[in-house]
C-alpha cells in the first residue's frame, strides 16, 4: 500500500500504477541453448540444415582458440552471461572439430571440461568424446595416453549408445596409439549394442593389432570377417601382410599375397612395398628385384621407397652399376632420387674399389640439388681410407668439422682403420683419443680397428690392455675381437695366453666362427699342438659349428710352414680316429704339398698306396700311413 506525506493511505489511479511497473526491473530471461546449425523447418525440407550454420560459430570458435587453458572457464563464463546463452552438446562437439582446436589439445581438453559445468547440462555425446580423443591421439605427448583411458572410461560409464560411425572413429585413433585394452572393449561394445561392423571398421581393428604387434590377435580377426561375410580388401591383405613382415614371417607374408591373387584382388603398390621390405629385411635382395620387374610389367605406380630398396639392395651385394641402371630409370620417369640413394651407390662403389666413380657420383648429387649428410661424408671419408689415400680422407674429415657437419663414431672409426692398415698406429691411437675428449662413445667396431692396428704393428701388450678396456667400459667384445686378440697372441707364441682367452670366450657364450677355429687350429699346429686343435675341433660340434675345411686348412698350415712331419702325422691322426674319409684326406695332402711348392712329395703320394691302401704284416693288414711318405 502507498502512502502520502502526510502518511494518509494512497490510492495511485490507473496510468500512475502503470508507469511504476514500467520502470521496475524486469526477472532475466532463461540462457537460449545454442546449436550448431539454424533451424530452418519453415523454410526448407531439413532442419538443421548444415549450409546454415549459426552466428554463434564464428564467435564461439575464435574466442576459445584465443585464450588459453588456465583463462578459457572465465572467458566463456562472461561471455554466456553477456548475451544468455548456453552451448548444446552438438555445438560444443562441432567446436572441438575446429580445424584450428586441433593444434591445441590443452585447449581442446579445457573446453571440453568446461562444457560439462554448464548449468542443465545433460553431458557430453558420443561424438564429442571421439573428436576429442581424435585430437588427442593426434598429439605426440605421451600425457595424452592417460587422457585418452579416461574418457574412454566416462563413455563406458556413462552408457552412451554407440553408433556405426563414432565407434568406427575410436577403434581406428585407438589402434594408431597402441591402446589394445580399450580397443577391444570398443569391439565388445559394439557388439553388446548390435552395432555390425562394416569392412572399414575391421580393417582399423586389424590396423591397430598389427601396430601393437598382436599378430596372432590380427589373424583371428581376420578369418571373423570372412566368417561374417564382410570379405577382405586390399587394405585388409595389405594390414595383415604388414604384421607378418613386422614379425619377419616373410614366407606367410608370401601366402597372403598369392591367397589374394587367386581371391582375383588386385595387389597395389603398398602389397608390393610391404612385401619387398620383408625380402630386404631378410637381405634377398634378388626377390626384391624380382617384385620390382613385376610392378613394372604390371604398370603398378612404383613409389620412391620401393627404388630406395632395390637401388639399396644392388648396392649391398657389390652390384653398383646396375644400381645405377635403376637410379636411370627412376629419373627418366619424373621420380627425384635422394640423399639416401645417391650415399648407397657412393658406398657400394667406393666397396668395389671403383673410387673414382664414386666421386663422379659424388658430385652429380650435389650437381642435382641435394646436401650430403654425414652419412654421406661418413662414405666418402671411409672411401679413401678403404683406398689407402689417408691424407684425402683427413682432408675431407677437416672439411667436415669446419662447416659444422655433424661428426660421430663413424668417422672416427673409418680413419683408425685407416691409418692403422697403413701403418701410422700412433695417429690411430690419436684419433681414438681425440674421439674420447670429444665425449663419444666408441663401439665395438672402432675397438677392433684399434686392436687389429696393434696386432699388426706386433704391439700386442697395448691390444690386450685395450682389450680389458672394452670389458671395464661395458663394451661388448665380439667374436671378431677375440679373433684379431688370438692371431696377435699366436703370432707372438703366446699359445698359453691364447688358449686362455679361447676358454674366456666359450665361457662367456660366444659361439666361435669358422674363422675364428682357423685362427685358433693354425696356432696350434704350428706350435706342434695340432691333437689339440681335433680335440677342440670335436668340442665345437654340440655348439653347432662345424668347420667345413678345418683339416684341410690345418694341413695346407703345416706344408706351407715346412713341417712336413707334423702334417703327415695330422692325416694318420685324423684316419685314425674316423673324421675323414681317407680318400680326401690323401687328396687334401696332395694339394696341400702341390700349393706348398712340394711338387716331387705330391707326385710321389699320387703314386702310392699311401693314406688309402694296406701292406701285409705276416697275418695282420696295415694301412699305409703318411709319415711313410718322408722315410723312403
Amino acid at each position: 500500500m502507498l502512502r502520502s506525506a502526510s502518511g494518509r493511505p494512497f490510492f495511485p489511479s490507473h496510468h500512475i500504477l502503470r508507469r511504476l511497473l514500467a520502470a521496475a526491473p524486469s526477472p532475466t530471461p532463461p540462457p537460449e541453448w545454442i546449436d550448431p546449425f539454424l533451424d530452418v523447418s519453415g523454410v526448407a525440407c531439413h532442419p538443421a540444415d548444415p549450409s546454415h550454420p549459426s552466428p554463434w560459430l564464428s564467435r564461439v570458435a575464435p574466442l576459445v582458440v584465443a585464450s588459453s587453458p588456465a583463462y578459457l572457464s572465465s572467458d566463456l563464463n562472461a561471455f554466456c552471461r553477456k548475451y544468455i546463452i548456453r552451448l548444446t552438446p552438438a555445438f560444443v562437439s562441432h567446436i572441438i572439430r575446429t580445424p584450428d582446436l586441433r593444434r591445441c589439445p590443452d585447449l581442446a581438453l579445457a573446453f571440453f571440461r568446461w562444457a560439462a559445468t554448464q548449468k542443465k547440462y545433460p553431458g557430453h555425446d558420443l561424438d564429442s568424446y571421439v573428436s576429442l580423443i581424435d585430437i588427442l591421439s593426434s598429439s605426440s605427448d605421451t600425457k595424452e595416453t592417460s587422457r585418452i583411458k579416461e574418457l574412454v572410461a566416462e563413455i563406458r560409464d556413462r552408457g552412451l549408445p554407440a553408433s556405426t560411425s563414432a565407434t568406427t572413429s575410436l577403434v581406428r585413433r585407438l589402434g594408431s596409439v597402441g591402446m589394445v585394452e580399450e580397443l577391444l572393449w570398443v569391439w565388445r561394445w559394439m557388439k553388446e549394442s548390435s552395432v555390425e561392423p562394416s569392412l572399414m571398421c575391421y580393417n582399423c581393428l586389424l590396423d591397430g593389432l598389427v601396430n601393437s604387434m598382436f599378430i596372432d590377435s590380427a589373424e583371428k580377426v581376420f578369418a571373423a570377417m570372412q566368417k561374417n561375410r564382410i570379405f577382405p580388401d586390399v587394405v585388409s591383405y595389405n594390414t595383415l601382410m604388414k604384421g607378418y613382415s613386422k614379425v619377419g614371417r616373410t614366407q606367410r607374408a608370401v601366402e597372403i599375397f598369392v591367397e589374394m591373387q587367386e581371391k582375383e584382388i588386385e595387389p597395389d603398390k603398398i602389397t608390393y612395398l610391404i612385401l619387398m621390405q620383408c625380402h630386404y629385411s631378410n637381405e634377398d635382395f634378388h626377390q626384391c628385384l624380382v617384385l620390382f620387374h613385376e610392378m613394372e610389367e604390371r604398370g603398378v605406380e612404383i613409389p620412391p621407397h620401393a627404388y630406395s630398396l632395390v637401388i639399396s639392395g644392388l648396392s649391398k651385394e657389390g652390384k653398383p652399376f646396375e644400381g645405377m641402371s635403376v637410379l636411370e630409370n627412376m629419373v627418366r620417369r619424373g621420380c627425384k632420387a635422394n640423399v639416401a640413394i645417391y650415399t648407397a651407390l657412393i658406398d657400394s662403389f667406393a666397396k668395389s674399389g671403383n673410387e673414382d666413380q664414386a666421386m663422379i657420383l659424388f658430385q652429380r648429387m650435389k650437381d642435382d640439388g641435394f646436401e650430403p649428410d654425414e652419412v654421406t661424408y661418413g662414405v666418402i671419408i671411409n672411401c679413401f681410407c678403404k683406398a689407402g689415400k689417408v691424407e684425402k680422407a683427413m682432408e675431407w674429415f677437416t672439411f667436415c668439422k669446419e662447416t659444422h657437419v655433424p661428426v660421430n663414431v663413424i668417422f672416427y672409426s673409418s680413419l683408425i682403420d685407416g691409418f692403422g692398415k697403413a701403418g701410422l698406429v700412433d695417429e690411430s691411437l690419436r684419433l681414438f683419443n681425440e674421439m674420447l675428449e670429444k665425449g663419444f662413445v666408441p663401439d665395438s667396431y672402432c675397438y677392433n680397428v684399434l686392436i687389429d692396428a696393434f696386432v699388426k704393428a706386433e704391439r700386442i701388450d697395448e691390444a690386450c690392455a685395450l682389450f680389458k678396456r672394452m670389458e671395464i667400459e661395458g663394451c661388448d667384445q665380439t667374436i671378431y675381437t677375440y679373433t684379431i686378440l688370438l692371431d696377435g697372441l699366436f703370432k707372438k707364441h703366446k699359445n698359453e695366453e691364447a688358449l686362455k682367452l679361447w676358454n674366456m670366450m666359450i665361457d662367456k657364450g660366444i659361439t666361435p666362427t669358422p674363422a675364428a677355429f682357423r685362427v685358433l687350429s693354425t696356432g696350434l699346429c704350428l706350435s706342434g699342438k695340432f691333437n689339440r686343435a681335433c680335440t677342440i675341433l670335436d668340442e665345437m660340434a654340440p655348439m653347432g659349428v662345424v668347420p667345413e675345411t678345418a683339416h684341410e686348412d690345418m694341413i695346407n698350415v703345416l706344408c706351407k710352414a715346412g713341417r712336413l712331419q707334423h702334417a703327415c702325422k695330422l692325416a694318420d691322426g685324423i684316419i685314425d680316429k674316423g673324421r675323414e674319409v681317407p680318400g680326401r684326406v690323401r687328396t687334401i695332402m696332395i694339394n696341400a704339398l702341390r700349393k706348398a711348392g712340394n711338387a716331387d712329395l705330391s707326385i710321389k703320394l699320387m703314386h702310392s698306396k699311401i693314406g688309402i691302401g694296406y701292406d701285409r704284416f705276416g697275418s695282420i693288414r696295415r694301412r699305409v700311413k703318411f709319415q711313410t711318405l718322408l722315410n723312403s
